[in-house]
């Protein structure tokens, strides 16, 4: 595949540092408007270069080495959304090291987390006390499984813990994110205060890198294979881009992103320019950003000069 050459305004092969933005003429904090950023031949080519980027990425073949292969594991919608949400909650840190951890938990839980979470005996709990990957340790796994017991019982998929807090005519998933970490911590009987660290919320900052790369894969359909479209309520369009540190790296060097802190307003402006590129996919790109991050280090080279 020939590779897209993009020549942007202060390109010279190398990123432009985020104080030097002003020169643009935008400041921290404000959306550019890729339209004025760039001619319609460079806006062309950059979505060129990042289209070729999501489909090299967004493909059966990465996904033993990446978290997705730990619902990848199942077939049952309610496994796949369990199995799911603990492998995006325990994904920071070395990805062998959190796949370890999540086929470590699921063993535990029988390789049937749906039914484990709806019918477990208190002998079942204490096996689980020795579990820890990192910070989240037995008592952040067991406050969760109360949750998933207490949600299961009266809906069939977990959905929506996550839907029913959207208004209509939303745009995004900010109001989905804010309900249901209000949602998941309501009943205060199984949860200690710490536990509140490892679900995220927009009404804190947050980036929401973990739960945001969860909504990928529940609603993206599987077109390729990797992600699972089990739920419909939420539309691709909606959806906010997973937010990390090689994502925002990236972005910044291409000039999608002008915000220094890696936050929920950061989050949301990136995804505000992948939606120039595509409206109703945006966080297709997630893909291609993180591909260049962490398979090719770097935006490979899209910089040239003048």
């Amino acid at each position: 595949m020939q590779q897209t050459i993009i020549s942007l305004p202060a390109g010279r092969n190398q990123a432009v540092k985020p104080s030097r933005l002003r020169i643009f003429g935008y400041n921290e904090g404000y959306v550019p408007d890729l339209c004025a950023m760039f001619s319609a031949k460079q806006f062309t080519a950059l979505r060129q270069y990042l289209d070729e980027k999501a489909a090299l990425y967004n493909q059966p073949a990465f996904i033993s080495d990446d978290p997705i292969s730990i619902p990848h594991r199942f077939t049952q919608p309610a496994d796949i959304e369990i199995a799911g949400f603990f492998a995006a909650t325990l994904a920071w840190g070395n990805r062998k090291s959190i796949i370890s951890s999540c086929n470590r938990l699921l063993h535990l839980m029988d390789n049937q987390p749906h039914a484990f979470c709806l019918h477990h005996s208190k002998t079942d709990l204490k096996g689980l006390l020795g579990f820890v990957h990192r910070t989240f340790n037995a008592g952040d796994l067991l406050a969760l499984i109360h949750f998933f017991k207490r949600h299961y019982a009266q809906h069939h998929s977990l959905e929506t813990a996550f839907t029913q807090w959207m208004p209509a005519g939303a745009t995004d998933t900010e109001a989905a994110l804010a309900g249901f970490h209000r949602y998941v911590f309501s009943d205060t009987r199984y949860f200690e205060e710490r536990t509140r660290k490892h679900i995220s919320t927009p009404e804190k900052k947050s980036a929401c890198k973990r739960l945001n790369m969860y909504l990928r894969w529940m609603v993206r359909p599987s077109v390729t294979g990797v992600d699972f479209g089990l739920w419909s309520s939420i539309s691709p369009a909606q959806l906010i881009c997973p937010l990390d540190v090689h994502v925002a790296r990236v972005a910044r060097q291409l000039r999608l992103l002008s915000r220094t802190q890696n936050d929920w307003l950061a989050a949301t402006m990136l995804t505000d320019n992948l939606r120039r590129f595509d409206a109703a996919d945006p966080v297709k790109y997630d893909f291609a950003l993180f591909g260049l991050g962490v398979m090719e280090k770097n935006a490979g080279q899209p910089l040239t000069g003048q």
